[in-house]
């Protein structure tokens, strides 16, 4: 028998498969002790006598020979003709019919006849166990343990070419598990849980710098997205705060109205946003006859309900212009700090809130003369008198909605120090008119006026004429819950003295469920400056061509939640090429990349118990899962993507710790399907993850999957099941190269251009 040499066909067809396997079968029946040779200089079976130079090529002769079994048969004729031209096409389905309809009658023995047609069917089939079962004589002799050392040594030897699905584009999505289409109108929802969203309004006096955006705007929108990802009934509102003090100093810089002033910003502000990619479902304006309609009724129902009291004090009167000074129009020296550029109303450095009297060496804004004090009457609210219900509130609301921490300590800093009549009118043109015979040359103060901005946006939002469905939202507090965010800055104003207003009109308000407060964002080793131009405005960012989804992500990375934190342009660019790309990116183009290649983009049948360890995985996904949601509730946003993106550098590693490549695809094909299919839905669930903050990319994800937006649930689950066509691989994100740095340092280091 040593003369005997059985060369190997290393082809990866299935013809190839099906000639090693029958030698294989035949050898281990017949010639035991006869094994296969792999030679490099060589390919194609090979069946040599090396002492006369006898050779055979043709798998079914080697068979033959090895069994001595030279018989013919109707059996061996259709494998010969039909099957063969089948296992060379490489289709299985012209072929799976006739099989069917034929029955097989072998005798007791093994013939060559049964070790062929085995052979072959069990090449075309062999992913369809069941078929190969309903045959009686092939469960038998699949069954021998010669057979099955059989199939295991030519599986060993051979790379099997798998016939790849066809891809027609089709979705196979568990149903239950997508975000819910919404209606063009929202309306609270009974038995659901309704959620009124809003940031601080922006002041349209300038561009909104990056410490702007991400202190109010961005952080309510990237909330506003995950509740509704998770299909809560939600309205997110925002808009300009046009009316005040700031606005007329800025329209006498630029010497037109502040009309004029207004629309210029607004328009400037809406178009930053939209590139921000922030999805309002309403961005309108505090210049509106809603506004002036809501804000008077307000302040005639404390008028009436005796929480307005008139009182004439001093202020300062510029002598150079002859005009009463609003509080922003003056500044000065900081009494508690010494910061020498404090404003009339409240000190940028130290935050507290100041009257202009309090300033020291004050000085107009308008042509830097030295004011002085004049007597002037105006309209105080009696915070005072608000105070015990207001506090017995905040105590509640706190709680219940779990506000930030500064937000608390803030609004704890203004009771404890025990609440004083605050003046609510001033001697302006530009603003709400107040509703007040003697009171025709005055308008409300801003800061009283401005929160009241919400609701008439949302008056709005429903109908430009007379409406009453914007109470359904406002004057609903059993069934609408209020989430609010902005910077430390704008806190006492929302947590006190909007309030106070509310439950001073005796009307059933929606008032303050949740509050979410950042802290400021510094630039670089410096502070943004708006009179300046120190930093990176909207409009910057826009112009270093780094898609909206990047700045998004780095600004969410940051946000000052707890401390201030600092822009960094090395850092920036860190994260998109060490997390964004490397982790994220990597994640998604290498699973698809695989998946389309090995898979023509068909998710395969598959079994998870096919991959070790797997519940311990989910395990991982399912706690990593649950903390993102907690943190993303509470309005921790920062640690909500720091959450989902460890989600991603999971899936990372589970396909290295699988090892998915063209080995375990070729010698352990149940496992890398599992993988694939497993793998290919965690990339669904991170993309939902990531959707709050970086819509865009969240998009593109679907689209690469070809699946609808996943909502967030509870539970990691296998929502592409196996059949569904993904798309086409796509790149989520270029590297930035290091020399930018410097080049961004120094272009954006001066005054923006508007």
């Amino acid at each position: 028998m040593s003369k005997l040499t059985l060369v190997s066909d290393c082809g990866t067809s299935l013809l190839a498969l099906s000639n090693n396997l029958k030698v294989a079968i035949a050898t281990k029946l017949y010639k035991p002790d006869l094994d296969f040779s792999n030679k490099e200089d060589e390919s194609g079976l090979k069946l040599r006598n090396n002492a006369d130079g006898f050779e055979l090529v043709e798998a079914n002769s080697i068979v033959k020979y090895l069994s001595n079994d030279f018989s013919t048969s109707e059996d061996l004729a259709f494998e010969e003709t039909v099957l063969f031209h089948a296992l060379k096409s490489g289709k299985k389905d012209e072929i799976e019919g006739a099989l069917k309809s034929r029955s097989f009658s072998f005798g007791k023995d093994v013939s060559a006849s049964l070790i062929i047609l085995f052979a072959t069917v069990y090449a075309l089939f062999k992913d369809k166990p069941d078929l190969l079962e309903s045959f009686a004589e092939f469960k038998q002799f699949q069954a021998l343990p010669k057979v099955q050392e059989a199939i295991k040594k030519t599986l060993s030897i051979i790379k099997v070419e798998r016939s790849l699905p066809k891809n027609d584009g089709k979705r196979h999505v568990k149903t239950g598990y997508l975000v819910k289409p919404r209606n063009d109108k929202i309306l609270p929802k009974k038995g659901e849980k309704n959620i009124l969203v809003t940031s601080a309004l922006p002041y349209v006096n300038n561009v909104p710098h990056l410490g702007n955006i991400v202190g109010s705007v961005l952080s309510v929108d990237i909330f506003a997205r995950y509740a509704k990802n998770r299909n809560v009934n939600c309205l997110f509102i925002c808009g300009t705060d046009e009316y005040g003090t700031a606005t007329e100093t800025k329209a006498l810089e630029e010497k037109v109205t502040p009309k004029e002033l207004c629309d210029k910003y607004y328009k400037i502000h809406k178009e930053v946003y939209e590139w921000f990619e922030l999805g309002f479902d309403n961005f309108g304006r505090t210049t509106t006859e809603h506004q002036t309609t809501i804000a008077q009724d307000i302040f005639l129902k404390l008028y009436e309900n005796g929480y307005l009291e008139e009182k004439t004090s001093s202020q300062l009167y510029c002598e150079v212009h002859n005009a009463f000074l609003a509080d922003r129009f003056v500044e000065g020296t900081c009494p508690k700090c010494g910061y020498e550029d404090a404003r009339g109303d409240q000190c940028d450095k130290c935050g507290i809130l100041l009257n202009p009297l309090e300033l020291i060496n004050p000085r107009c804004k308008l042509d830097d003369a030295t004011p002085v004090p004049r007597d002037s009457t105006h309209l105080f609210l009696k915070l005072n008198e608000l105070e015990p219900p207001l506090k017995e509130w905040f105590e509640k609301a706190s709680q219940e909605g779990s506000w930030s921490k500064n937000s608390k300590t803030i609004t704890n800093s203004w009771l404890k120090q025990g609440l004083e009549s605050r003046c609510i009118t001033r001697d302006l043109k530009w603003g709400t008119a107040v509703p007040l015979k003697g009171y025709e040359n005055k308008v409300l103060y801003v800061w009283f006026d401005a929160p009241i901005g919400y609701v008439s946006i949302t008056a709005n939002y429903f109908d430009k004429g007379p409406n009453d469905e914007w109470a359904k939202w406002w004057k609903n507090p059993e069934h609408v819950s209020l989430y609010q965010f902005m910077g430390k800055d704008n806190v006492p104003f929302h947590s006190v003295v909007f309030p106070a207003s509310q439950i001073g009109t005796k009307d059933n308000w929606t008032k303050l469920h949740h509050l979410s407060t950042t802290e400021y964002l510094q630039y670089e080793d410096g502070k943004f400056s708006k009179s300046r131009g120190v930093g990176v405005f909207g409009n910057n960012a826009k112009d270093t061509n780094i898609p909206a989804s990047v700045w998004r992500y780095y600004l969410a990375s940051i946000r000052p939640e707890t401390a201030d934190a600092h822009f960094s342009w090395a850092e920036f660019v860190t994260k998109n090429n060490s997390e964004l790309l490397a982790n994220l990116g990597n994640f998604v183009n290498r699973l698809t990349k695989f998946a389309v290649a090995k898979y023509n983009g068909v998710i395969p049948e598959f079994n998870q118990a096919n991959i070790p360890n797997m519940d311990t995985f989910f395990k991982e996904i399912k706690t990593l899962l649950s903390e993102y949601i907690h943190a993303m509730d509470h309005s921790s946003l920062r640690r909500g993507l720091e959450l989902a993106m460890a989600i991603s550098s999971k899936g990372n590693q589970f396909l290295q710790d699988n090892k998915l490549d063209n080995s375990l695809f070729t010698n352990a094909p149940d496992r890398s399907d599992a993988v694939v299919a497993v793998g290919l839905n965690l990339i669904y669930l991170v993309g939902a993850l990531v959707s709050p903050f970086m819509p865009a990319t969240s998009a593109q994800i679907f689209d690469i999957l070809n699946a609808p937006p996943l909502s967030i649930t509870d539970q990691f689950e296998l929502v592409l099941q196996a059949g569904h066509c993904i798309g086409k691989p796509q790149y989520l994100f270029k590297r930035i190269d290091e020399k930018k740095i410097d080049e961004w340092r120094a272009l954006y280091g001066g005054k923006q251009q508007v």
